[in-house]
């Protein structure tokens, strides 16, 4: 494999050295490279600059039979390089332009952030006509800012003042005076944050997400993390407070969503996600993204892999989408990489300094970062200059390793921090490692704040008589006297939604199973003469995934209007732990009333009675287990054109919400027509029907007197489900069964006004009479 590497810094260098010891790399070409690539193994430097004019590369890559390209630096991957060689059919190693505009534009990737309710801080973004509103906005915030200027500005466009007067001014520099050249067009205005920072570089390939040691990384030029910022002067990884579980929360609720959030909106990210964090009191926050390797946390981070792991692999396996299929093994011990810079960095420094490198002890690697070589000898060309990195087992065994030997490495001007490391070693870390708090548990309080704010007004369309279905106390409260009740009994039911869920996830659509949830427990209360009054409901979920939860209370306050209940309060747990990535479930409890003359089911019902059928909308809650083996075993996907309904998906069928009959059947039950009814759930006609019927009596239900519908057709046919199962199953199309005196009947459809089906009647012989189900076998 040949191998086309594009930069000139410590990154490429570390890049290159760990690539040439792949045994599937022939050759590697750095274009332009430095002084520090020459000397690698397998590696020649290109004399090509990266330029937007992407030409000169690609013909040289053409005419050299490359197979895969690596860009270190960011500016050509914003600019569209990725496109420029898949065009010629070889692969990048790393993201699309659209995709490349999550570093490009901090202003981009805040608001995909917010869509994504991707953990990070409030801010809100100016353009350079909006210097007035800017300036108005943080002497008017409430608190302390930092300031982004949206473009790239080589990792030095940040600025974080003290005071507002500092704001305010460096607002100017950066619109009006436009320090930062056009990288200043837009600036961000962000929330401080406060506490450790982690870089986190993850392996990509648009699906599956393979994160790297956390590092930490040194950007002021001074000692105690004083002076302005660079583009680093060192790093070591792992970082102690980087614990599993505030991984685990890193992985979860910021990288996985990052990245499904990118393919779902049509740019799925291909290379090295570099993710800075914050580890705040509520737990992680990015702070930006970046979208290749970082300098100079790549320089430690290849002295981490194993050396089983080849990175040759794992990066062709990420372009080949199939990054699942390798395994990235990191070795045991800690790596460190110190910075030295020019004299002057990060502002005006000379160039063409001689270097001398001495003898540095074995687990010690010396990458050229800004060196040129010449007939002369090497020679400083760059403000960061050489990254001398080491590893260890311990961390102060790997700090020791690279001081003693940047005691051999010299150059006029020196400078590097003495203090790489000094939050992990200093007295106690108590800088470094953040006090237990129920956020870096896996639980945002702050989240669940956002989300009570976000479902308010569904809540509140919910109110009646009784309630004014306000949420955020501690419980809801109901006047029952208000509701008008003479001598109520209260009838309670609970339910849940069941593998329903599992569908609703993978469809990824959340709004219609919060109706269902409501349906399947308010159906209970009707069969019992009950009129819903209040609805709760319980969402459990291992991470809460604002948006999701937000259509999930959507629903259930849709459902609750249905059935004319107020939505008066709920729980929301997080569980991490619990549930995978965005499974979630859910359970709701309501609560009826209905005089105590017309309690249902009456003792009056007898042999003769008459059994009518209100139809279904469809599944409704029930047998997703079983329908979700059958969906594979009919050849589609939920994706797929629904087989009844083509200008429907598959999967959007069977989430067909479950009827709510409160409307309908309320006015017949208060008027005495009806003795008895059941709700079709799990169990079917077999199981639900006798649960109304006295001891000692029965009934014999005909399957001909009514359609079977086509989804049950469906499961009939590629299940090969026999009839009687699907009784004992499914509700068939048929969601309610109403017992009525046989003089009654006539009053009683008269009085639904809609489609009723007489299915059959009430017999001496107890159990359930399944009558005709050859019909259904036969239905085409």
């Amino acid at each position: 494999m040949k191998i086309l590497l594009i930069g000139s810094g410590g990154r490429e260098h570390a890049l290159a050295w760990k690539l040439s010891q792949s045994p599937f790399v022939d050759s590697i070409f750095a274009c332009p490279g430095n002084g520090g690539t020459a000397e690698v193994h397998k590696c020649k430097n290109v004399n090509i600059a990266a330029t937007k004019n992407f030409e000169l590369m690609v013909a040289f890559a053409v005419h050299n039979g490359i197979d895969l390209v690596i860009p270190g630096p960011e500016q050509p991957l914003v600019d569209g390089i990725e496109t420029a060689f898949r065009k010629v059919g070889i692969p990048v190693f790393g993201p699309s332009m659209r995709a490349a505009r999550m570093e490009g534009s901090k202003a981009f990737s805040k608001d995909f952030m917010s869509r994504h309710s991707i953990p990070t801080a409030r801010y809100k973004t100016f353009s350079e006509a909006q210097f007035k509103e800017a300036t108005e906005h943080v002497q008017s915030c409430g608190y302390k800012v930092v300031l982004k200027a949206s473009g790239l500005a080589a990792g030095k466009g940040v600025l974080i003042p003290e005071s507002t007067q500092e704001a305010v001014q460096g607002l100017r520099e950066i619109l009006v005076d436009k320090v930062f050249g056009d990288a200043g067009s837009d600036v961000v205005i962000e929330e401080y944050l406060s506490g450790p920072e982690l870089s986190v570089l993850a392996f990509s390939d648009g699906y599956t997400i393979v994160p790297l040691p956390a590092a930490q990384d040194h950007k002021r030029i001074g000692e105690g993390d004083l002076g302005p910022n660079t583009g680093g002067m060192g790093a070591y990884s792992p970082a102690p407070v980087a614990t599993p579980d505030v991984m685990q929360q890193i992985l979860t609720k910021a990288l996985k969503p990052t990245i499904d959030g990118m393919r779902r909106e049509g740019f799925p990210f291909v290379g090295l996600l570099f993710t800075g964090f914050m580890l705040t009191e509520s737990g992680p926050k990015v702070l930006e993204y970046n979208v290749r390797f970082g300098d100079p946390e790549t320089e430690a981070l290849m002295l981490l892999l194993d050396d089983d792991t080849d990175l040759a692999a794992v990066i062709l396996a990420c372009v080949e989408h199939r990054l699942d299929a390798v395994e990235l093994k990191i070795r045991p011990g800690y790596a460190v990489s110190v910075v030295l810079a020019s004299q002057g960095y990060p502002g005006a420094y000379s160039k063409g300094k001689l270097i001398e490198i001495g003898k540095v002890p074995s687990n010690v690697t010396v990458f050229h970062a800004g060196t040129t070589a010449s007939d002369g000898g090497l020679l400083t060309s760059g403000g960061r200059v050489l990254v001398v990195s080491s590893y260890a087992p311990t961390l102060r065994e790997a700090l020791d390793s690279a001081y003693s030997a940047i005691k051999n490495v010299t150059f006029e001007g020196t400078v590097f921090r003495t203090d790489i490391a000094h939050r992990a070693l200093s007295a106690g870390r108590t800088d470094n490692v953040t006090s237990l708090t129920y956020a870096l548990a896996g639980v945002s309080v702050e989240t669940g704040n956002d989300f009570v704010e976000a479902i308010k007004p569904f809540v509140k369309s919910t109110r009646r008589p009784g309630s004014d279905a306000a949420i955020g106390g501690f419980g809801g409260v109901f006047d029952l006297k208000a509701a008008g009740y003479e001598d109520p009994v209260l009838v309670s039911g609970t339910d849940g939604v069941g593998t329903k869920l599992k569908v609703a996830a993978e469809v990824g659509v959340h709004n219609t199973v919060g109706i269902d949830l409501v349906a399947m427990s308010v159906n209970d209360l009707i069969v019992q003469g009950a009129e819903p009054l209040y609805f709760l409901d319980y969402y459990g979920c291992s991470r809460l995934h604002l948006p999701i939860a937000t259509e999930v209370v959507k629903g259930i306050a849709e459902g609750c209007r249905q059935a004319n209940c107020a939505l008066i309060g709920g729980e929301t747990a997080e569980m991490p732990g619990m549930y995978q990535g965005e499974d979630y479930d859910l359970a709701g409890f309501a609560v009826g009333a209905v005089e105590r003359t017309h309690i249902l089911p009456r003792a009056d019902i007898k042999v003769g009675d008459v059994l009518l059928g209100l139809p279904s909308s469809g599944l409704h809650s029930n047998g997703f287990s079983l329908v979700r083996k059958v969906v594979p075993l009919s050849g589609l996907t939920y994706s797929s054109p629904s087989p009844w309904d083509e200008s429907t998906p598959l999967g959007i069928s069977l989430l067909t919400p479950t009827r709510i009959y409160i409307k309908t059947l309320l006015p017949v039950v208060r008027a005495g027509l009806i003795k008895g009814m059941s709700h079709i759930t799990g169990g079917g006609f077999i199981e639900n029907i006798p649960r109304v019927l006295p001891a000692g009596l029965g009934c014999v239900v005909d399957a001909s007197k009514w359609v079977l519908p086509p989804v049950f057709r469906f499961i009939m046919k590629y299940g090969n489900v026999q009839p009687l199962e699907m009784a004992r199953t499914f509700n068939n199309g048929i969601g309610m069964i109403l017992v009525v005196d046989p003089g009654k009947v006539k009053d009683v459809v008269e009085a639904l006004g809609s489609e009723v089906y007489r299915v059959g009647e009430v017999n001496d012989r107890s159990g359930v009479e399944m009558k005709n189900l050859d019909t259904w076998a036969a239905a085409p």
